[in-house]
C-alpha cells in the first residue's frame, strides 16, 4: 500500500501547488478553490493508504527487489459474472429519472429498487450457516 500512498502523495503535492500557481497567475477563485478541494480529497485517500500500509504486511509491490514469482499464488475471489452490477445501475437510474423530473412516486420505487439491488450484490454469495442439531 505504500506505493498507492506515494502516488496519492504526489498527487496531492501537484494540486497544492497547481492551486498556489492558479491562483497567483488567473486570480480567479472558483478554479482555485476547486484545485484546494481536489487536493484534499486526494489527501484524504492518500492518508488512510498510509494507515493502512502501517497495518499490512509488506506486500511484493512495495518491495523494490522483489521477484515476479513473489507476487505469486492466489490473489482473491473475484466473481466470474454477476447481474446485480447491471440492476444497481438500472435501478439508478430510475432514481436519478425520478430526481430529474421530480416524480416522488417513482423516487420511491427507484429508492427500494436500489436497497435491492444493493442487498442482492452483498449477499450474492451469502450462504447459511451449518444447522447442527
Amino acid at each position: 500500500m505504500k506505493v498507492e500512498a506515494r502516488l496519492f502523495d504526489v498527487t496531492t503535492s501537484f494540486f497544492f501547488l497547481s492551486a498556489i500557481i492558479y491562483g497567483i497567475w488567473a486570480q480567479e477563485p472558483v478554479g482555485t478553490v476547486g484545485l484546494i478541494l481536489s487536493g484534499g480529497l486526494s489527501m484524504i485517500i492518500g492518508s488512510y493508504f498510509h494507515f493502512v500500509a502501517r497495518r499490512l504486511e509488506r506486500r511484493p509491490e512495495d518491495n523494490p527487489d522483489a521477484e515476479i514469482s513473489d507476487g505469486a499464488g492466489e490473489i482473491g475471489f473475484f466473481s466470474a459474472g454477476s447481474y446485480w452490477p447491471v440492476a444497481l445501475a438500472a435501478s439508478g437510474g430510475v432514481a436519478a429519472l425520478a430526481l430529474a423530473f421530480w416524480q416522488v412516486w417513482l423516487l420511491v420505487i427507484g429508492l427500494a429498487l436500489v436497497l435491492m439491488a444493493v442487498a442482492g450484490l452483498i449477499f450474492e454469495y451469502h450462504t447459511r450457516p451449518n444447522e447442527t442439531d
